[in-house]
């Protein structure tokens, strides 16, 4: 009998150390994850959005006081006070015409509302009324269109009226996705102008038409400096590229992609460090990087020892985005782990029984 319970506690304790050890493997690569590049999430981002778009709210600039100019699509109510049965709702044409009654085909497009209003009091004037009072109400705006593409919860086209900053215009994407990157891409577009006149809006002289521009969300967000917060107008595209993302897969406690939220280098461990660490059968000497070239699509494995990386004999390699990590599985260890598992089991059940 007292055979049988040393051979029991000796299980028990040969167990308990294949189980200790297991657990010390896996706390390595966890302690790595105080040095994992600082992260900005885009919640975070977001909010930040938000609350600068608010005190932008307040604030009128001089593009916002002026009237947006008519262009073709756009939807016009027009009231002529003194006859009301001249009363009409018309959309300008893709040549920039209206049609009313009496007057017949009207040139629009390139007019704020207000000079169109002058335009039609001038031709009611010298045709069939003394002093008519006309009003031009601009419906629905179909003619100065922005595209928002990319890492947006609500990428599409918007219809702005004057220009808008890049901060608004964010905010009417409402905001950023989680996979966001850094930075924000605006293409500047010709904005509608009246064809043979100069009365017509024209973009900013440093805005060349087709010019990307490129701005660092970061600072845009950090710094005081307005200037960073660039216009937006009309004919403009504005593209916020998706960030880099790693995988790590295989005999990992938590596999799965990570989003690189700051474009920022991230190494091996450190991404290691994000799926929790290794499983207590995988095989961290036969871990390998899978890469894809992103011109010929072509994949490339990259062996390496994690057990070598923890000791500090083989440097810590860095990722790049796109990159797989797969950690493979030990059928030693997964043996070796079923094998102590029983024996737990068995000693336990032996020790029960024989008290």
């Amino acid at each position: 009998m007292n055979g049988t319970i040393f051979v029991a506690q000796a299980i028990l304790g040969l167990a308990f150390c294949l189980i200790a050890a297991s657990a010390l493997a896996q706390s390595v690569p966890k302690s790595s994850s105080q040095s994992l590049p600082h992260e900005q999430p885009a919640a975070e981002i977001n909010q930040r959005l938000q609350q600068a778009n608010e005190k932008l709210a307040g604030v009128t600039t001089e593009s916002e006081t002026r009237e947006s100019r008519i262009g073709p699509d756009d939807l016009l109510n027009i009231s002529v006070f003194e006859a009301p049965e001249m009363n009409s709702t018309v959309r300008v044409s893709a040549s920039g015409e209206i049609s009313l009654q009496l007057l017949g085909a009207v040139h629009a497009s390139g007019l704020t509302p207000k000079e169109l209003e002058s335009v039609l009091q001038g031709l009611l004037r010298r045709t069939y009324m003394k002093n008519p009072h006309v009003g031009v109400f601009v419906q629905e705006l179909q003619s100065h269109p922005i595209s928002v593409v990319g890492a947006v919860k609500m990428p599409g086209v918007f219809q702005i009226r004057g220009t808008k900053t890049v901060i608004e215009v964010l905010s009417m994407a409402q905001g950023l996705a989680d996979d966001a990157g850094d930075t924000v891409l605006i293409m500047h577009g010709a904005e509608y102008t009246q064809p043979g006149s100069s009365n017509g809006p024209q973009p900013a002289a440093q805005e060349k038409t087709g010019e990307i521009e490129e701005i660092d969300l970061k600072k845009l967000l950090d710094s005081a400096d307005s200037a960073l917060n660039v216009p937006v107008r009309p004919g403009d595209i504005v593209k916020v590229p998706r960030a880099g993302i790693v995988y790590v897969v295989g005999e990992v406690q938590k596999p799965g992609g990570f989003v690189l939220q700051n474009n920022e280098n991230i190494s091996v461990l450190q991404a290691l460090a994000l799926a929790e660490g290794p499983t207590h059968t995988s095989a961290i000497s036969r871990t390998r990087i899978i890469r894809t070239d992103p011109a010929s699509g072509k994949r490339t494995e990259i062996p390496m020892n994690l057990g070598k990386i923890f000791s500090g004999k083989a440097p810590d390699t860095f990722l790049q985005p796109k990159d797989i990590v797969f950690v493979p599985n030990s059928a030693a260890k997964s043996i070796l782990y079923r094998g102590s598992e029983a024996a737990v089991q068995t000693a336990a059940g032996v020790a029960i029984y024989k008290w």
